[in-house]
């Protein structure tokens, strides 16, 4: 059943927090464009996917257990409006070219249920010059709040109570409230946005949900005190509440966060009901190659939703289909630094059973976990940009101005005076393209079905995605015993072991040859299929740091001192899965050392691994090790994220019987992090 609607809908200028009817008067006086006006159109209702049978797809997912309706399944497409403007073109499962409205009818009919987009103040520079991101200004989230309403589904407005991208890292003040008192700012933060969400309902636009904020962990629009924080987070739902009543509709408040690997990430639940703020629904960012295991997120977000009485839900998680990059601009997580999080493949097949996942993950709270948001499927290139082609400068050229001019990069160089950190330095374009749910020429892929699929799974065959070289360990002077199977993946996410050959040629020269790295050559067998595999086996001299990379629970054999350090799963780690990860806001000062024993007379080498950022002057990064008393130290340094330093101390004389410390000492300006990694005392050869 649909019905048939004609919209009239009112721009506002930038910066403005009055509105008028369409084409009056600001409250400031100044004169408002004269708004369009929407065609006609079909408006349709809300598809429902309960009950429906298992699909044909070419991609294995299995039902989320407990899928309702009424869970959301939502994306965030803020950048749509820009790519489109840079003259992108999406095309349904057919080939067919789709049409603004034909866009959001087919995220409708892949079973996504709700659009969620952010809405920032005032993203231009004083000549009107976009910062890119999207330009999410009121008017682009009108526009595409309209055609989703259009489509049946819900909207939720993301306000990021700041002129351009607010997260953890950075939480800057619109410009217009950057000298405000905090008493001006509350009125205006108030007044904008429930003069933001007036216009959206006049627009009709279904707004269901509304955050108060971006990843608000550490502020939110230029506050960093959490008094401060909680006042203008109390006025925003105030607005809220109050247009909800008055609009006789039923709005939900979110506030949302990020980081829920950390151990204080549900600490902030604590702070606003301390605070008093009023909200219904606990959101957080989850991407699984930052943020920690599935059963975590649930344990997480379990406990707030029992321990506060709050509704829960992931607003933001995506996951790569390619390891490539499509526009010439390099990506934020490519195959290397994905580190193929949670053993997912980089593939729609990957992408679709992280989603999947999610969702089950959020489920798993029960009535409380509502819903899993995916962010910026439609993130795509403007133009295909192969760096080996003949033609690659010229469609970079082209990308670079599309970006300038219509915002459908991360950032335009005319946010460098607002931001300029990080978009005056490395402003270009999609950092996201390979973790979109479209290809680099707008067809999409199988995995957008997954909001569907989830319902009644899909009819695919469990069958084998791949099957990994490895990594394998032996000891100096030890038999090389090589396994007998290895893990093949599964299009479940699941592993199988499979039987395996080696060439023993090569297993008995390396086992002559003694310490260093090989590979090994095998073959492993499955359904009929045959499969190629490398060992690269290490040969080992004995390690006399225990638990060197942390991978184990135990830290018992680590004595640390200070704040702000601590074993974490996170992407820092250089190899396995942890690593001893530092930040603080405060000046960071720490040590970690350990005794080691059990080491027999000789000569030995120390090393360990470190990267990170924003040290300050003159940061002190000590390797050190105590024998018998007597101090050896190496110095380190950190310059960017994943660019690991490698102290070494070499020669070491350890006689029989003797005490040895090794440790580190970290010395930096607060808001330095990064992390130490796979420690070693290996004896010299």
């Amino acid at each position: 059943m649909s019905m048939k609607k004609k919209l009239l809908i009112t721009m506002m200028l930038s910066g403005m927090l009055g509105l008028a009817a369409c084409g009056g008067q600001a409250s400031d006086g100044a004169q408002i464009d004269q708004a369009p006006i929407w065609e006609d159109i079909d408006w349709a209702e809300p598809i429902s996917f309960e009950g429906v049978a298992a699909a044909d797809s070419d991609i294995y997912v299995a039902p989320v257990e407990g899928m309702t309706d009424d869970f959301l399944r939502g994306v965030d497409v803020s950048s749509y409006l820009s790519e489109i403007e840079s003259g992108v073109i999406y095309k349904d499962f057919e080939g067919n070219e789709l049409d603004e409205q034909g866009f959001f009818e087919l995220l409708a009919e892949c079973g996504v249920n709700c659009v969620r987009l952010r809405v920032w103040n005032d993203p231009y520079d004083k000549d009107g010059n976009g910062y890119g991101g999207g330009n999410n200004d009121l008017e682009s989230a009108i526009k595409m709040g309209h055609y989703a309403s259009a489509a049946g589904m819900q909207v939720l407005i993301d306000f990021h109570y700041s002129d351009f991208w607010a997260d953890p890292a950075k939480q800057k003040s619109p410009k217009e409230w950057a000298h405000y008192t905090i008493e001006d700012k509350e009125q205006a933060l108030y007044d904008f946005t429930k003069d933001s969400l007036n216009a959206l309902l006049d627009a009709e636009v279904n707004v269901t949900m509304v955050q108060i904020g971006n990843e608000i962990n550490n502020g939110m629009s230029g506050e960093t005190d959490w008094t401060r924080i909680a006042k203008l987070m109390r006025k925003g739902s105030e607005a809220i509440r109050g247009v909800s009543k008055e609009r006789g509709k039923e709005i939900q408040i979110a506030v949302h966060f990020t980081n829920p690997e950390s151990v204080t990430f549900t600490d902030y639940a604590k702070k606003m009901k301390d605070k008093e703020i009023d909200y219904d629904v606990f959101a957080t960012s989850y991407y699984p190659f930052w943020h920690g295991t599935m059963e975590n997120l649930t344990n997480q977000l379990s406990y707030i939703a029992d321990t506060y009485d709050k509704k829960v839900m992931v607003a933001e998680t995506s996951y790569l289909y390619t390891g490539g990059d499509g526009d010439g601009h390099s990506n934020s997580i490519s195959a290397d630094t994905a580190g193929i999080a949670l053993g997912y493949d980089i593939s729609e097949q990957g992408q679709a059973n992280e989603v999947r996942d999610v969702m089950q993950a959020v489920k798993n709270v029960g009535d409380a976990g509502i819903g899993v948001f995916y962010w910026e499927p439609a993130w795509i290139p403007v133009k295909l940009y192969d760096a080996e082609a003949s033609d690659a400068q010229t469609i970079l050229a082209g990308n670079k101005e599309a970006w300038e001019k219509h915002g459908s990069g991360w950032a335009s160089s005319y946010a460098g005076k607002y931001d300029a950190k990080d978009a005056g330095l490395y402003y270009g374009g999609s950092s996201w393209d390979n973790q979109a749910m479209f290809d680099y020429e707008g067809n999409p892929l199988e995995s957008l079905r997954i909001f569907r699929y989830v319902f009644g799974g899909t009819n695919t065959s469990v069958s084998i995605v791949r099957v990994d070289d490895f990594a394998y360990e032996s000891g100096i002077g030890q038999d090389i015993v090589m396994p007998q199977t290895v893990e093949a993946l599964q299009n479940n996410n699941e592993k199988k072991a499979i039987p395996v050959t080696w060439d023993e040629t090569q297993v008995a020269k390396a086992q002559e040859a003694g310490a260093g790295l090989y590979e090994i050559s095998g073959v492993a067998q499955a359904d009929g299929q045959e499969y190629a595999v490398i060992c690269n086996l290490e040969i080992k001299k004995i390690n006399y740091v225990k638990n060197f990379g942390f991978e184990e629970i135990d830290m018992a054999m680590w004595d640390i001192q200070g704040k702000g350090v601590g074993r974490t799963m996170d992407n820092n780690k250089k190899s396995g899965d942890y690593s001893l990860k530092f930040w603080s806001e405060e000046p960071v000062s720490y040590s970690a050392e350990q005794t080691v024993t059990e080491i027999p007379e000789g000569t030995y080498e120390l090393g360990a691994f470190l990267q990170g950022g924003d040290a300050g002057s003159n940061p002190i990064f000590e390797l050190y090790i105590i024998v018998n008393g007597k101090k050896i130290s190496a110095m380190s340094k950190v310059t960017t994220w994943q660019n690991w330093d490698n102290p070494v101390i070499s020669d070491i004389s350890i006689p029989a019987d003797a005490d040895v410390i090794i440790g580190v000492k970290v010395e930096a300006a607060g808001g330095a992090w990064g992390a130490w990694d796979d420690f070693y005392l290996y004896e010299a050869e």
